[in-house]
């Protein structure tokens, strides 16, 4: 039954959104740019709000989730989410961080995961779920005393239906003066991708080889909250540009890395006319991108969103969400509402004796 649910079930491209309160002092691996490129960190408790908000970016309509994480207990925040699945992260400075998986649909945790071996402030985390792997990576903020915090390595965990485990135990080395600032990578093919600040670059994490490397981003000098996202198995920046000293009008552009890895081509610049009116909104405070299938949403001082369709080069404003809450910030991810979730079967052999590495 649950093959031909899921071979029968359409894939669905929607975006889910939470609320944060403005100014929150808990915690939450959520980093809004500011002004000059860099990052700030918001702090945010999940019990502050119990509904979440889908938006349908096909059909621009918004739904209200009651009730969206009732079964998370306190002391923990969503930073990132993957195959019908919200993965929640441990919100304790000290220590290792616990991860919890859960379904927002069904209102419930799916499964604990082993917590991470270093203990970590506030690390850029990535994760890839499919129906037979599990792919979950944080990197950066190592505690590496209570007075001191550096970029210096990521670990990672894996799990796939062909019998091989790595948890936690794969480490790797970050590439020097790292500055992982944005808190999400984006899973592209075998790798993970996130943004590096000062200067501008793009840090790409080889799965398979365990290994990172560093990405020259396009016109780094010129880049203003710069964000990474994925469309068709393609990496995508989006990011504003503007040369004060050159003859170039400001403008939001897009850009896809090239199969070699390390060039980057212009694919789509937003209309000056519709730039205008977004310079004006979003007034240099900086700005947020999510994507998921042919959409990308771009979040305007975690309040208003602007939508773009790769398929058609159609921008939309979207319309309001309907929290109606001034007091609060909307944080969101790319979303696939699932019933059932495959790989929670094999999360469940994880509860069995543990043997790291089996034929």
């Amino acid at each position: 039954f649950l093959e031909l649910y899921l071979e029968a079930s359409p894939h669905l491209h929607m975006f889910l959104f939470f609320k944060q309160h403005k100014g929150s002092s808990s915690y939450n691996i959520f980093k809004s740019n500011n002004t000059s490129g860099g990052s700030t960190v918001a702090y945010h408790d999940h019990h502050q709000s119990e509904e979440g908000y889908l938006f349908d970016p096909q059909n621009l309509k918004w739904y209200r989730l009651s009730n969206f994480f009732p079964s998370i207990p306190p002391g923990f925040s969503p930073v990132s989410s993957s195959g019908g699945l919200i993965c929640w992260v441990s919100s304790s400075e000290l220590g290792s961080k616990t991860i919890l998986l859960s379904n927002p649909l069904m209102g419930s945790v799916t499964h604990q995961l082993p917590s991470t071996l270093m203990p970590r402030l506030c690390p850029s985390i990535g994760l890839s779920i499919t129906n037979s792997s599990i792919d979950l990576v944080f990197a950066g903020d190592d505690l590496i005393s209570p007075y001191a915090v550096k970029n210096l390595t990521s670990e990672s965990f894996h799990i796939d239906g062909g019998g091989f485990y790595s948890i936690w135990g794969t480490t790797a080395s970050l590439p020097r003066l790292c500055s992982l600032e944005s808190g999400r990578m984006v899973h592209v093919g075998n790798r993970f991708y996130c943004m590096n600040y000062s200067p501008f670059s793009v840090l790409s994490y080889d799965i398979s080889a365990n290994q990172w490397c560093k990405i020259q981003a396009p016109m780094r000098r010129f880049l203003r909250s710069p964000s990474l996202v994925e469309n068709r198995g393609k990496l995508i920046l989006v990011a504003a540009v503007e040369k004060s000293k050159l003859n170039v009008p400001k403008s939001l552009r897009l850009w896809a890395l090239q199969e070699c890895g390390t060039m980057w081509v212009e694919i789509e610049r937003m209309p000056q006319q519709l730039y205008i009116q977004f310079a004006d909104i979003e007034g240099g405070r900086g700005f947020n991108c999510l994507a998921h299938g042919d959409f990308v949403v771009i979040l305007i001082r975690e309040k208003t969103l602007l939508l773009f369709d790769f398929t058609t080069k159609r921008w939309a404003w979207i319309p309001p969400c309907p929290s109606g809450d001034e007091d609060h910030e909307l944080h969101g991810f790319a979303y696939e509402p699932r019933l059932a979730v495959p790989i929670t079967a094999l999360l469940q052999q994880l509860t069995l004796p543990f043997h790291p590495f089996t034929a």
